[in-house]
């Protein structure tokens, strides 16, 4: 528990500054913090999981480091659900229908993407 909380300590830090770094670029209503580090996520953790199951060279302990922890305190699946939400009630469809495609599409493809490098 405490070598997964820490993962999700860092994955945390690094997920509110890639918030704060995306609100000081941008200043669409388009949700490019949360955005961002789910596609980043989805890279990550199909690299992750892709060196977990061909090379071994991740430990149990670290994969619950680096995919319970880092990556669950990374990405942010209910950030995401809030932010369709309100892309929603703001009447930004087309920024709606964008994020919800790309947010999907990029994810799986970035998942694949991981653990094709790693084969």
């Amino acid at each position: 528990m405490i070598i997964a909380g820490l993962g999700g300590f860092i994955g945390t830090c690094l997920r509110f500054l890639t918030g704060k770094l995306c609100g000081f670029l941008t200043t669409s209503s388009f949700p490019w913090g949360t955005f961002t580090v789910n596609v980043a996520g989805s890279f990550l953790i199909g690299i992750f999981f892709g060196l977990a199951e061909k090379t071994h060279l991740i430990s149990p302990s670290m994969n619950v480091f680096l995919i319970t922890g880092f990556c669950g305190g990374f990405t942010t699946f209910s950030s995401f659900a809030d932010d369709m939400y309100l892309l929603l009630q703001q009447k930004h469809w087309l920024w709606f229908g964008l994020y919800v495609v790309l947010s999907l599409l990029l994810g799986l493809l970035l998942v694949w993407l991981g653990r094709s490098l790693v084969k």
